[in-house]
């Protein structure tokens, strides 16, 4: 799992800056509002921190180590009393004049970060007060994120840019292009529940319509496929790339649920009764205990539908378990497919908790 770092600025980000910008004495030390709560949000949700900050002339007389080591001790104390701490702490002691290389923005603090392509660029950020901060953000390639009040424009209090961070969309995107089929996918787990499928197997598309309307996330679909030979190809590239999709969009799984479970009664008519489990703990497996009397729904064949749930499973990389029982075969595909929607929205949801659902520490 990739690390996501927030780069934090310290004065007027981490502890509010004065009107004659010198945080010199215990007397002008304050924190910023909200700030304790917000990290240890950001924390839980998996972001590692790493302070850093332009010190002029630190050491010298106008900016003595000494004033600087007793404020910058009694922030570190009250946040590690908190359990927040900062894998690196990055200062440059430069005035503007020295054209030196590490003051923001310039790069030279992040130096070993850049050079280390195992992180979540993506989902990673610089947050500060000034216009330098952000231009290290852009230099860097990620988000930059103005602190300010929440009531200017374009800027944030910690608590809006830390629903910010914790609220990102979540989408995902597989393409799988093989001699038999080119599909695209895209998903989003989050926010109005829209379905476009084009699979070019009219049962198969409702039934993925099914799977998209009660697993609670949109779901585009488009495939071109070797019909003219069978379905077979179609049905599965289109669950492992939909495997992949989902896959994509819950990223580090920070946050989800992770199982879900669907023991319905018999439906309406009396005829069908089943029971799914999914765990999304980054293993596949299936099993699949049922079947079907009838050859075909529509054009599409029943046998079809345990391996379409397997391939979906390889995709994601999860253990799904579904058994069915009834007496229509229509209404047993149909069943399944809801059902395990059903299963996965309970299971992607995020939960109130935050941090990975594993003693392990990871998905």
């Amino acid at each position: 799992m990739s690390k996501r770092y927030l780069f934090i600025d310290r004065d007027g980000t981490l502890i509010h800056e004065p009107s004659d910008f010198q945080i010199d004495s215990v007397e002008k030390f304050k924190l910023m509002p909200d700030l304790i709560p917000s990290l240890l949000k950001l924390k839980r949700a998996g972001f590692h921190f790493v302070m850093i900050t332009n010190q002029d002339g630190l050491g010298t007389e106008n900016n003595p180590q000494t004033k600087f080591d007793l404020i910058q001790n009694l922030l570190l104390q009250i946040l590690e009393s908190q359990g927040i701490f900062f894998e690196a702490i990055l200062i440059c002691p430069h005035v503007e004049a020295d054209r030196c290389v590490c003051r923001k923005p310039n790069l030279g603090l992040v130096r070993d970060y850049l050079a280390n392509p195992n992180w979540d660029r993506k989902n990673s950020a610089v947050i500060g007060d000034r216009k330098t901060d952000l231009i290290l953000a852009e230099n860097m390639g990620i988000r930059g994120l103005h602190l300010g009040t929440e009531a200017t424009a374009n800027l944030h209090s910690w608590k809006s840019l830390t629903e910010l961070l914790l609220n990102e969309a979540r989408v995902g995107h597989a393409h799988r292009k093989t001699k038999e089929t080119d599909i695209q996918v895209n998903v989003k787990l989050d926010g109005d529940i829209t379905a476009e499928v084009s699979t070019g197997i009219g049962f198969f598309d409702h039934m993925l319509e099914q799977l998209s309307k009660h697993g609670g996330f949109s779901l585009e679909v488009k495939v071109k496929g070797d019909l003219h030979i069978d379905d077979h190809h179609t049905v599965e590239d289109t669950a492992l790339a939909i495997g992949a999709a989902l896959k994509a969009a819950l990223g580090d799984k920070v946050g989800i649920q992770r199982y879900g479970f669907y023991l319905p009664m018999d439906d309406a008519s009396s005829e069908v009764s089943l029971q799914v489990g999914i765990d999304l703990s980054g293993r596949s497996y299936f099993k699949f205990d049922g079947q079907f009397d009838r050859e075909k729904v529509g054009e599409l064949a029943t046998e079809m539908i345990p391996h379409f749930f397997k391939s979906l499973a390889d995709g994601l990389g999860c253990n799904l378990h579904l058994k069915v029982d009834g007496h229509n075969t229509h209404h047993k595909v149909e069943a399944s497919f809801k059902a395990v929607g059903r299963a996965l929205r309970m299971a992607i949801q995020k939960n109130s908790d935050g941090g990975i659902p594993s003693t392990k520490g990871a998905l």
